[in-house]
């Protein structure tokens, strides 16, 4: 072999070593956003008995008064799961999560497309728990008024464009900008068709409040430890250190192909 031969070997291996430390580089950084976003949720978890306490007949009417009315289309107990994809996929993942919760913000930054994706490709059914974590943590109502509103998306078939804008537009965490209906119906203006009087009127009205504090109820008495929890088979991969947009996509086509 000749040395020009050789060099140009050796050059090619070093790329392709180089190019696999980029990417082990970049799983390590996407996980490390996911991981520091999470403690603050975490930790909030740990507060809500005593903010519970403290905050007690603080906005209670407009929180829980009325029956539990479910969103067009939930689906599972008591109706508290808001799905996208088709009923026929053959993986589903199940997502608890707070709209004011940075992991839960960082957790749809990584992983959105490939979810998106994967539903497209019919391979994927995804099931939406909305829960009220961070106002219980850290007192306040952004959490429930947005979970409402996003109940009030999926009455007009606008659940996944809504839940997107309303991650991509997440306040800091110490503010409560979505407990105000003004700004979210504000945000409802960047979904095409969402910003209708009906939209408006549920938002207002806090139509699906009830259901937002049952499915909150459902998420306190689950076990679970933070949000966002998601569930794959049962096993909450969230907590999987390993885990990456690509195992993801690995593990639901290895679903579909079996």
């Amino acid at each position: 072999m000749s040395e020009k031969n050789r060099d140009g070997k050796r050059t090619a291996r070093e790329r392709m070593a180089v190019e696999r430390e980029k990417q082990r580089s970049a799983d390590k950084r996407r996980r490390a956003l996911i991981v520091g976003a999470s403690v603050v949720c975490v930790l909030a978890l740990a507060g809500v008995v005593g903010v519970l306490a403290a905050n007690s007949g603080k906005d209670k009417k407009s929180a829980a008064s009325g029956p539990a009315v479910s969103p067009s289309g939930a689906t599972g107990k008591d109706g508290l799961a808001i799905p996208v994809g088709k009923d026929g996929a053959k993986s589903t993942l199940t997502v608890w999560e707070d709209f004011r919760c940075p992991a839960c913000q960082a957790f749809e930054t990584v992983y959105r497309p490939t979810i998106h994706e994967l539903v497209d490709a019919g391979k994927l059914r995804v099931e939406y728990h909305l829960v009220t974590l961070i106002d219980d943590g850290r007192g306040g109502s952004g959490s429930r008024h947005a979970a409402n509103a996003a109940a009030c998306a999926q009455d007009a078939g606008k659940f996944t464009a809504y839940h997107d804008v309303l991650y991509e537009n997440q306040p800091s965490e110490t503010t409560d900008d979505f407990s105000s209906d003004s700004k979210l119906i504000e945000l409802a203006g960047k979904v095409d068709g969402l910003d209708t009087p009906a939209f408006q009127k549920c938002v207002k009205d806090g139509t699906h409040n009830s259901w937002v504090v049952k499915s909150n109820a459902a998420f306190q008495s689950s076990g679970f430890r933070g949000t966002p929890t998601v569930l794959l088979g049962g096993k909450n991969i969230y907590e999987d250190q390993t885990m990456t947009p690509a195992k993801l996509k690995q593990l639901v086509e290895a679903e579909n192909k079996a």
